[in-house]
């Protein structure tokens, strides 16, 4: 047993060659196991599976975004589309990229839906190029006595 966790064993068969590419790309990730690599892509596929089905009630995600700062009145959409979805973002980082564009990167946290309407929203802006969303599913447990959430990755 391992934490709270009780540990099945099985096995799997694969070719050689297959065996082979498997453990070079073990080896060029640094996993010190087989195991760890297969609990990881599985951990991963099933994480996708679930978004790709909406069955992913809570994320956390960071929606990244290149914009050009001249575009008339966006950067001040913008803060106010952060400041509206106020319960979503965690944090936000700018960076000036060169003289015309910036980019801004996000954190979030919330409901899957919440996160993916309001990066929808942001992508849609006329002016901002290049978004990006990355999600994680999550369980979020709210705790008894304050008004944070915790989070728990999805085994």
């Amino acid at each position: 047993m391992v934490g709270s966790f009780i540990l099945e064993r099985f096995t799997i068969s694969l070719s050689d060659s297959l065996a082979a590419d498997f453990d070079r790309w073990i080896q060029s990730r640094c996993y010190s196991n087989r195991s760890e690599a297969i609990r990881d892509l599985l951990r991963k596929e099933i994480e996708t599976d679930r978004l790709v089905h909406d069955q992913a009630e809570h994320s956390i995600a960071n929606v990244s975004y290149v914009y050009n700062h001249h575009e008339r009145n966006l950067a001040e959409r913008l803060t106010t589309l952060q400041h509206d979805a106020h319960d979503l973002v965690i944090f936000a980082t700018h960076v000036h990229l060169d003289h015309d564009n910036c980019l801004e990167s996000l954190f979030l946290r919330g409901s899957t839906n919440d996160i993916r309407v309001f990066a929808d929203r942001l992508a849609a802006e006329p002016g901002v190029r290049h978004s990006v969303i990355n999600l994680i599913p999550v369980q979020m447990k709210p705790h008894d006595h304050d008004h944070h959430h915790h989070i728990h990755p999805l085994s």
